[in-house]
């Protein structure tokens, strides 16, 4: 990496929009741009500033976050951009509900830049099998943020498979970002998972 940045890893219970229409969802918007500017008060300088995995989509079961979810080119997609740029930071929002071209649903992870840009989206390619519902994504994903380095990205249980990290590792990335929702018992071992990834990396 050639400079530094802070990472403000967020913690926080889900939003929960799940199954509203567009219109119904301004005061979640409203609600996480008040916690991003929150966050953005406390850190100088570069920021970095991520949410947990589907953090704007509740807890709904996998219908119900099939029916909230939006192309990228949404109006969700596009109040998100605008919460990065009033707090001037990169933004990873957690993970959205992505409607794809042809009507598939992803788990995807948009990267914004401050000045609202969205700069990447990554889709999970290892839904947690059988309880998750998304279409798998087919390609790994980096971002550079200028002076500071490359940024590759994966979403919760894509941890679990070495080759996404180590993909990410020979495609450049100085950092990788997993944003995950762990609600089982098993988060200690994605803790191990995680010091593993970067030391073989």
């Amino acid at each position: 990496m050639s400079g530094s940045i802070t990472v403000a890893a967020v913690q926080a219970a889900p939003l929960g929009i799940t199954g509203l229409p567009v219109f119904g969802r301004q005061d979640t918007i409203a609600e996480f741009a008040s916690d991003v500017l929150r966050v953005r008060s406390a850190v100088t300088g570069p920021a970095l500033i991520v949410y947990p995995e589907i953090h704007l989509f509740g807890t709904g079961d996998a219908d119900t976050l099939a029916a909230a979810a939006e192309p990228l080119d949404g109006p969700l997609i596009a109040a998100l951009g605008e919460v990065a740029r009033a707090a001037d930071a990169w933004l990873v929002p957690g993970s959205v509900c992505e409607r794809g071209e042809n009507g598939e649903f992803f788990n995807t992870a948009p990267v914004f830049a401050p000045d609202g840009r969205l700069m990447a989206s990554y889709r999970k390619i290892f839904p947690w099998r059988p309880f998750e519902k998304y279409t798998p994504g087919d390609s790994f994903v980096t971002v550079d943020i200028p002076d500071v380095g490359r940024l590759g990205l994966s979403i919760c249980y894509d941890a679990w498979f070495p080759e996404v990290s180590r993909h990410l590792a020979w495609m450049g990335a100085d950092m990788i970002v997993n944003v995950v929702k762990t609600t089982t018992e098993d988060r200690s071992q994605e803790l191990v998972l995680a010091r593993a990834n970067s030391i073989v990396n």
